[in-house]
């Protein structure tokens, strides 16, 4: 492993293994070097990955105050004074966290005083990362002033993690910035001086590390890596020394054309930049030609594709026209009359209200490939969008807008025209998410679109809840629900967010000027009758205005005597009874007395209902005291908190105050603190159905992927409370369900004291009457209709069947119920997914699909959550059309934050997007997001794959146009070609043929296990690493052969054919993951003649492995010559060698190898551009002098003629210093296997590696020696 530490331009540590593969960052670094070790441990897994973030997130701010990246232009005062106030925020957290005695416990009981911050027994990497993060801040930024907020980050810096042995060894002792306050900022550098040699930028030194420090203890402790160090400074110094005399002798040629240049008018250099601006003025006009092209083809007609392609590949002139194709064609719709297996899936319906965010774009890119790529593999697809009508979201804009546009309240327009002016904005606004999905690409049957609000979902919604109540899942109590003051209504769990506070904390809450304290126990005395007093404590005075009721242990000796007495509210002298609870109360906290607020507590609640305890609900829907509040009544709830504490201060009862951890609840809409309130609502019982929707998993009936999340579904489901369904808003489905006024009453329902068994439901309001008639005869009445609607999720849970038009037994319902598979996100496996199961279980007696799989969340590069707060929100159509920095930071300002908020995300932009975000396309998009998805793992999606995966796409584009050049005008394809005659093929088109079924075979077994990381993995390396990088570039030869003898003639023609299989198979292999260029491409390949062929790629078969293709044993051979073209290419790349092309030498002691070398020196040739290739068997000569050279295996060694090409003496110096270096690790190794005990001690597996790499050290000292005699040889007879 080498890690490259950050530098200017890098910005971030790269560690590369051996095998190839890379990890960037400090969280992939730390992860995969310390994997399965202590400093990683499964069980403190995700609270080391979330300091992990932490630090990162420090890391990456901290470049705008630290060394090398902070004295560059890039970074503004502005920008400097964001990344403080988000390095503060973090400092805090940490301050906070290291403040946490229970953090530490687990290092505790091993005996050890060890803080490390993610409470894991030992140093963990989060410590590492966070101690690497945060000691810049602290010895070159921040001054005495600015650290004395963080005393215990500062010890913890110092004394703590800063001193374990293996870390002072590195950072020896860390000092404080002498700087008396403020934080101080680097001087700017002088961006245009050139950068100093080997530096990271030039301009003002780094702030070098203490003489004790990670350099000198190096030195002190290991003398080889300072041996090695000076090595690597000599080696420096000599490639210095070379540059500036090719500069020097560069400048002198220059020099001497200089009259030759002026005499001749314009120099090279101005010729160079005028054929550059020559050849970007082509391409440009170019583009604008295909783009008028494809901007005049007819919406739903088909592209022209006899017309010539672009030299590049352009996303957008590529993707133009082949949707509106696809749709106008009908290819997105099943057939009702195929026999073909049907697969069904519905799509996870979008808020109406919604635009397009990343979510959503991998949520469909993941659903659309599926359906792709069965409706490729021979099933009659069905994929069912639709969108949700959003209850609270939808209100909450239109009342926003009619605010702010017209100056009314929906209440000053009236229900009904409060609706129709939502309709109208649903009408201008609804339709943007779906044409959106369209630019993903997703294939949905567009025909059986539908809105929760359409009459046909309202239809089934009406009987669901009809139905559910005459079976008893839906009843009417009074009970506490999450009430949100601002919104006005209740609220459904996945709409609350809990805020954790340690201490007393001022915090910002709607509605009030002044901030609100919370963290606080407020302790206070009730009188007891006759005498005496019993002290409470509470975090929320305000409710003691509700309190009904004392508890006490009943073994507490200290209440013994007033078990059955009362106490005196002394606010409004109600008599409180003191109660006996053992389930509450634990007589070891505070003073073991509890006050009970029944209507607005839960465990309260619950207690009251133990005891018959009256509940008293002292707060109305805006939040303000009501008039069970006396004195205090229309005061807002927290303003009450202190007037309360105030009155019982006056009367001698109140006790003091103390710090005290609290947990409270805010709505995530509005931002406002949830309050538990006690009203009447429509309540679902969970109990059975869930019974039943765990039993569906448990027999198999219902399987869910990844299987992990199966202990989470039983979990939540088997503690699963009743679910309230009431939801007091306008928009959204109206609850069938009418209250029987009887004549002369004026008791309106919604209030405590309604009579929950007035209540009747119906389909329609005849329905209901009827009933009531039945029920209370010959009484006169008025029905009153729940002015209610239902929760989203309600209509939202039924969506699997009433897409398909249920309760009507249709022949939709019949043929496509239940459906194949529900993909979603893993967030909302309980919120949607279980509710639907519940619901199509108590509904239809059927699960609503066979399988889940449950997706990952994205988050940034970084690891953190989106948040446009931080700049690091990614819209999928920025990605795709592409956008600059500045249209970025425009970006912000259409939201709700403030203008630190602001400031502080324009930076978090010019960090992760300095540049924008360069046009990928819907292609790259997709294929980006399947690569990142693996099971149950979040997603870090860093743009810059993306772009990867968008130049990539211009690769395939340029193996088609490859073909195009090198198929002849009348070249007819194979119309069979899995019946060809593999006997009759050259090698390399039966090496490809093998590699192409190997890919087909496993992708479409990573399909089924919808393992999409893997799949696209296989068919990525299929096109770039066989088909273009070998396959492709072996042709180039064949082609070149003339036709003058029949067996050229064929070997070109089965060279071709092959090619035509290759990209015709291997198109169809990737469609599903990326439609578009496929498509496109693929259309242009020539088509075989006599056999039907599909109009479009996405109806031809999917591809599957072809047994008669495999052989193994070729690929073997193929995976030996392709290890000694990567080392012989490495062997090119350590000597320089661009166009050069000397002799290859291979000796080889294995005469099977021997005999594969023999026939494959054409392809050896071609892919390690050599002008010859020898093979030198066991007993042949030995290679000429003069010769670099690297081991292949044990049996290979390549030899590459330098003679004449390179600088012997240079040479030499290298060489002498790589055999150092070999000596050195052998010498190790040998040291290492001749300790006393070895044999006895270490394992036989561990001895077997040691026997390897000591004889893989031989054999490399061996090669090196010779290499260096011969390059000796040459210096000195030159």
């Amino acid at each position: 492993m080498v890690v490259a530490p950050p530098d200017a331009d890098q910005q971030e540590p790269l560690l590369k293994e051996s095998s190839g593969e890379s990890f960037r960052g400090t969280s992939e670094v730390l992860k995969r070097v310390a994997k399965g070790s202590s400093a990683y441990p499964e069980e403190f897994k995700a609270e080391v990955e979330k300091w992990l973030a932490v630090a990162v997130d420090i890391e990456q701010h901290s470049r705008a105050w630290v060394e090398p990246f902070a004295s560059s232009k890039e970074y503004s005062d502005e920008g400097r004074a964001a990344s403080q106030a988000a390095l503060t925020a973090q400092l805090h957290s940490l301050e906070a966290a290291l403040g946490e005695s229970n953090r530490f416990a687990a290092a505790a009981q091993q005996g050890s005083t060890a803080k490390c911050i993610a409470g894991t027994p030992s140093l963990s990497i989060a410590d590492i990362a966070l101690l690497a993060a945060v000691q810049p801040l602290l010895s070159y930024v921040m001054g005495a002033e600015a650290r004395a907020p963080f005393p215990r980050t500062v010890q913890w810096v110092l004394e703590d993690a800063g001193q374990h042995a293996s870390v002072a060894k590195v950072m020896g002792r860390i000092p404080l910035s002498p700087a008396p306050q403020g934080w101080v900022a680097p001087p700017k550098k002088d961006t245009k001086k050139k950068k100093k040699e080997g530096g990271g930028g030039g301009g003002d030194k780094q702030p070098q590390a203490p003489e004790n420090g990670a350099g000198a203890a190096d030195a002190e402790l290991d003398p080889e890596k300072a041996a090695k160090k000076a090595a690597k400074q000599a080696e420096k110094e000599a490639k210095a020394a070379k540059l500036a005399a090719k500069k020097e002798a560069a400048a002198a040629a220059a020099a001497a054309q200089a009259a030759k240049k002026s005499a001749a008018g314009e120099g090279a250099g101005e010729s160079k930049k005028a054929a550059a601006e020559a050849k970007r003025k082509a391409e440009a006009e170019e583009a604008a030609r295909l783009k008028a092209e494809v901007d005049a083809v007819p919406k739903g007609a088909k592209k022209d594709v006899s017309k010539a392609a672009g030299k590049a590949y352009n996303p957008h002139i590529v993707e133009a026209t082949w949707y509106d194709w696809w749709e106008a064609s009908g290819y997105f719709k099943p057939d009702m009359n195929s026999t073909k297996p049907p697969f069904v899936i519905v799509i996870p319906p979008p808020n109406v209200t919604g635009a397009l965010h990343i979510g959503h774009a991998l949520t469909n890119s993941i659903q659309d490939t599926i359906v792709r790529w069965r409706r490729m593999s021979g099933y009659n697809t069905v994929w069912v969008p639709g969108t949700d009508h959003a209850g609270i979201a939808t209100q909450t804009i239109v009342e926003k807008t009619l605010q702010r546009e017209k100056g009314v309240s929906r209440h000053q327009l009236g229900r009904e025209g409060f609706l129709e002016e939502v309709y109208k904005w649903v009408d201008v606004y609804g339709g943007r998410i779906t044409n959106q999905l369209r630019r993903i690409g997703s294939s949905v049957d567009w025909s059986r679109c539908v809105f929760t609000m359409d009459p046909q979902m309202s239809r089934a919604v009406n009987e669901a809840f009809v139905r559910m109540y005459n079976d008893g899942a839906i009843y009417r109590d009074n009970r506490l629900v999450n009430w949100c003051c601002k919104l006005k209504t209740a609220v459904s769990d996945i709409e609350v967010e809990y805020i954790d506070v340690p201490k007393r904390t001022l915090m910002t809450v709607p509605g009030y000027t002044e901030p609100v304290e919370f963290g606080v126990l407020t302790s206070f005395a009730y009188p007891l009758e006759g005498g005496g007093e019993i002290v409470v404590a509470t975090t929320r005075p305000e409710t003691m205005l509700g309190d009904t009721a004392v508890a006490v242990h009943p073994e507490d000796p200290r209440y013994k005597h007033l078990h059955g007495k009362f106490a005196v509210h002394p606010l409004n002298q109600r008599r409180i009874p003191i109660i006996c609870d053992a389930e509450l109360v634990d007589m070891n906290f505070g003073t073991g007395a509890v006050k009970i607020t029944p209507a607005h507590d839960p465990n309260d609640f619950k207690t009251g209902k133990r005891h018959n305890l009256e509940s008293i609900n002292v707060f109305d829907d805006d939040g303000y005291i009501n008039e069970q509040g006396g004195e205090f009544a229309g005061q807002p709830r927290f303003k009450a908190r202190v007037t309360v504490v105030e009155a019982l201060d006056k009367l001698g009862l109140f006790r003091g105050t103390t710090d005290n951890p609290m947990r409270f609840g805010i709505c995530s809409r509005s931002k406002d603190v949830i309050e538990p309130c006690l009203k009447p609502q429509w309540w679902v019982k969970c109990d059975t159905m869930a019974a039943k929707s765990c039993a569906a998993v448990r027999s198999g009936e219902l399987e869910i992927i990844p299987k992990e999340f199966e202990v989470v579904w039983f979990r939540w489901l088997e503690n699963i409370r009743d679910w309230c369904i009431s939801r007091q808003l306008w928009w959204g489905h109206r609850i069938p369900a009418y209250y029987v006024q009887m004549e002369g009453e004026t008791g309106q329902p919604g209030m405590l004291s309604e009579d929950t068994k007035r209540w009747v439901v119906g389909h329609n309001r005849e329905e209901a009457h009827a009933l009531a008639s039945s029920r209370y005869p010959g009484c006169k009445f008025n029905l009153l209709q729940d002015e209610d609607v239902l929760d989203t999720w309600f209509s939202s849970g039924l969506f699997p069947f009433s897409v398909f038009k249920w309760p009507e037994i249709s022949e939709d319902l019949k043929k496509f119920y239940p459906g194949s598979l529900l993909e979603t996100g893993h967030d909302i496996l309980f919120f949607w997914v279980a509710r639907m199961v519940m619901m199509g279980l108590q509904l239809t007696g059927q699960v609503p699909f066979k399988q889940v799989y449950l997706h990952a969340m994205v988050r940034d590069a970084h690891g953190r959550k989106m948040s446009k707060s931080l700049g690091n929100v990614v819209d999928p159509l920025h990605v795709i059309d592409g956008i600059s920095l500045e249209g970025l930071h425009q970006t912000l300002l259409s939201g709700n934050l403030d203008a630190k908020e602001v400031e502080r995300a324009k930076a978090g932009q010019r960090t992760d997007f300095p540049d924008g975000i360069e046009e990928c396309g819907t292609d790259a998009l997709r294929f980006g997001l399947c690569a990142y998805t693996s099971q149950a793992r979040d997603i870090n999606l860093d743009i810059k794959r993306i772009v990867a995966y968008r130049h990539w796409c211009n690769k395939l584009y340029n193996a088609i146009r490859f073909a195009s050049m090198n198929l002849p005008e009348d070249y007819q394809p194979p119309a069979h070609p899995t019946q060809l005659d593999m006997s009759s093929l050259p090698a390399t088109p039966r090496w490809l043929l093998s590699k192409l079924s190997n890919a087909s075979a496993g992708t479409v077994k990573a399909m089924e296990a919808y393992e999409f990381a893997n799949a696209t993995q296989r068919v990525y390396c299929f096109w770039q690493y066989e088909l273009c990088d070998v396959y492709i570039e072996l042709m180039k030869p064949i082609m070149a052969m003339d036709d003058s003898s029949p067996e050229q003639v064929a070997t070109k023609r089965a060279t071709r054919d092959v090619l035509w299989i290759a990209l015709e198979t291997g198109l169809r292999l990737l469609h599903p993951f990326m439609p578009f260029v496929t498509e496109e491409l693929w259309q242009r390949l020539p088509k075989p003649q006599g056999v039907e062929v599909s109009p479009s790629i996405m109806l031809a078969p999917y591809p599957e492995g072809v047994p008669a293709w495999a052989n193994p044993q070729l690929e073997a051979e193929y995976s030996y010559l392709m290890e000694c073209v990567s080392k012989v290419r490495s062997l090119r790349s350590d000597y320089g060698l661009l166009k050069q092309r000397p002799h290859l030498y291979l000796t080889v002691s294995d005469a099977g190898k021997a005999a594969v070398l023999e026939r494959s020196k054409l392809e050896l040739s071609t892919l390690t551009n050599s002008s010859e290739v020898s093979v030198l068997p066991s007993g042949s000569a030995a290679p000429p002098m003069g010769c670099g050279v690297a081991i292949v295996d044990d049996a290979t060694v390549a030899h590459l003629m330098l003679k004449g090409i390179l600088d012997p003496a240079l040479e030499v110096a290298k060489l002498q210093k790589k055999l150092a270096d070999v000596e050195q690790r052998l010498e190790g190794m040998v040291k290492k296997m001749s300790m006393p005990g070895y044999a006895e001690k270490t394992p036989e597996a561990v001895r077997n590696d040691h026997a390897e790499a000591k004889a893989r050290m031989e054999a490399e000292r061996l090669a090196t020696v010779q290499q260096l005699l011969g390059m000796q040889q040459l210096a000195d007879a030159k």
